[in-house]
């Protein structure tokens, strides 16, 4: 696999105009997620340039585009807050040092080529929690959003002290925020193609604040330090050990959804198709550089990303570019920034919290079906109120109980035992012939499609009602997959067949099913004889060899047997 996203020069006009573009979007949403975060503006802006940077140069999407996000922004939001609350003093450092682990985490997802696995779940779970991280971070901009500090505690924190932020709102710095969620909102179709509403929303609001506010205490932004960042020293501590992990685990895995979902969105727009594994091991570089000097953590978005594209971006070129510019806002005009009002940035970041709730599916999911349903719910409610990983556990849990049920259910009804020529069993002419021939002396058990555990007790079943017969031949034509559970429950009931003095034959074990009844040495049972390739052959030999040998004589020589 290349080390570096393929860079050509095919396509520098649409590449400049799209990386342009999606600077000036990420300008506002760096600004607004690293206040959000509570790591701080400047936090913000380095994490837009490095997880931007090194994504572009070695991930596996070229059109990608790579930023702080708002899922990231919450869980990350909760890591500086619970690390910052038990040891003040190294905290922070601890905090980005969560971001370098899942920056490694990423990394190795991708070494180890699980691209492919990340996004592997029920959509009712990723919508769940991607609904529920809107909901995170809708909350958490209340207090900005009322102009007050936003309270310690979190979610719950911030809902307990709803009463109090109410009776303390700041007038001023609440129309400000109001009027920068309207104008995102109700900004012209038009007027957008031109410039982001994000962007205009900031300048706006902060000139209002400038000149209709001069005379109120506005909470703004603060200087910005231009230059570069100071390298940050991993820090550990050996109390929070265990939770940095888990944190960090967390967040490189949501990294992993939030930045493939991104590249797929990014394939439909191009044709193209993205190198998943590629893809995280260039996210995780990213965030690992940006915990190293001081950025929160990010992952492919997709606004800039479908923006980079509908401007002509189509490759990493854009995504260098895009970094570039703003690099150069940072180290030249950052100063600018200090005058921005952090209710602006409330309304920008509320309004992304806004985006991220699925309402599509989130109207739809109790039409399609009540289990789903509920399963997204529980899931939303576990995210807001408990954490992310038990959330995104308990979903993924539930789903596939109830599919593996339902599943298991379908299949168990290709389970089915005959002993006279009926509709239950397809079978040809001949097959009937014998059939009724055995006149109830002989049992077709047929089993079709994957046995998976679930059909165990189907298995189990279908023997258990087994009434008088002399000899049962077990039909595994249509299965290529035989499960280690479906395989002992195939066993027992060949087992048992044998200890009741019952012939035991088998049909059409091939593949995996042979293989792995072979190894349970099921086939040591049964003379070799016993083993048949064709169906009607099988029948026609033990009926034949009953009829004329008296019903339980073992048949010496069959032709087309397995071997």
């Amino acid at each position: 696999m290349e080390i570096t996203n393929r860079i050509n020069f095919r396509h520098v006009r649409g590449d400049l105009f799209g990386g342009v573009t999606a600077a000036v979007i990420a300008l506002p949403m760096a600004l607004a997620f690293g206040v959000a975060s509570g790591a701080g503006a400047t936090a913000g802006l380095w994490g837009a340039v490095l997880v931007g940077f090194f994504a572009a140069l070695f991930g596996g999407t070229p059109t990608l585009i790579s930023e702080p996000t708002g899922p990231m922004t919450v869980v990350m939001t909760a890591v500086i807050a619970n690390l910052t609350a038990s040891n003040p003093e190294n905290g922070m450092a601890m905090a980005f040092t969560v971001v370098m682990m899942a920056g490694v985490f990423q990394i190795i997802f991708g070494s180890l080529k699980l691209g492919r696995y990340v996004t592997m779940m029920p959509y009712t779970v990723i919508s769940g929690f991607m609904s529920g991280i809107g909901i995170i971070l809708i909350i958490l901009q209340i207090a900005p959003f009322l102009g007050q500090a936003s309270p310690t505690g979190g979610v719950v924190g911030t809902l307990g002290s709803l009463p109090d932020l109410i009776s303390n709102i700041q007038p001023a710095e609440t129309a400000l925020a109001a009027l920068s969620i309207g104008i995102i909102w109700f900004m012209p179709s038009k007027f957008k193609r031109f410039v982001p509403p994000q962007l205009v929303a900031l300048i706006v609001g902060t000139i209002l604040s400038l000149v209709l506010f001069s005379d109120i205490e506005i909470r703004r932004i603060g200087e910005i330090v231009a230059g570069f960042p100071a390298l940050q020293r991993p820090t550990f501590s050996a109390d929070q050990l265990q939770l940095m992990f888990v944190d960090a685990a967390v967040l490189g895995m949501l990294g992993c959804i939030d930045a493939l979902l991104t590249s797929v969105v990014a394939d439909s727009l191009t044709r193209t198709e993205h190198n998943s594994n590629k893809e995280l091991i260039g996210q995780g570089l990213g965030n690992l550089v940006s915990g190293l000097f001081g950025g929160i953590p990010g992952a492919g978005a997709t606004m800039g990303t479908v923006v980079n594209i509908q401007t002509g971006g189509r490759t990493a070129l854009s995504g260098l570019i895009r970094a570039g510019i703003l690099l150069v806002v940072i180290l030249g005009v950052a100063n600018l920034a200090a005058t921005i009002p952090l209710a602006v940035l409330a309304g920008i970041a509320l309004k992304v919290g806004i985006d991220i709730i699925d309402w599509d599916f989130l109207k739809r999911a109790h039409q399609i079906s009540r289990k789903a349903a509920l399963i997204m719910y529980g899931v939303i409610i576990l995210t807001v109120m408990v954490d992310l990983i038990t959330a995104v556990g308990v979903g993924v849990f539930v789903a596939n109980i109830l599919t593996i049920d339902k599943m298991s259910a379908l299949q168990s009804e290709s389970v089915k035992t005959i002993s006279d020529s009926d509709d239950a069993i397809r079978l040809n002419a001949e097959e009937k012939r014998w059939m009724d021939e055995a006149n109830g002396r002989v049992l077709l058990f047929q089993l079709s499609g994957p046995m998976i555990f679930g059909v165990a007790k189907a298995i189990n079943r279908e023997h258990n009602a087994i009434q008088d017969c002399d000899a049962i031949i077990f039909d595994l034509s249509s299965v290529p997959h035989m499960g280690v559970t479906a395989s002992l429950a195939l066993e027992n009931a060949m087992q048992e067949a044998l200890d009741e003095g019952r012939q035991v034959h088998v049909v059409g074990a091939t593949g995996q099913t042979h293989r792995r009844l072979n190894k349970l040495k099921v086939f040591n049972q049964l003379p070799s004889n016993h083993l048949y390739v064709d169906r009607t052959e099988a029948l026609r030999t033990v009926v034949s060899q009953m009829s004329s040998g008296g019903g339980m004589t073992m048949p010496q020589t069959s032709p087309r047997v397995m071997v």
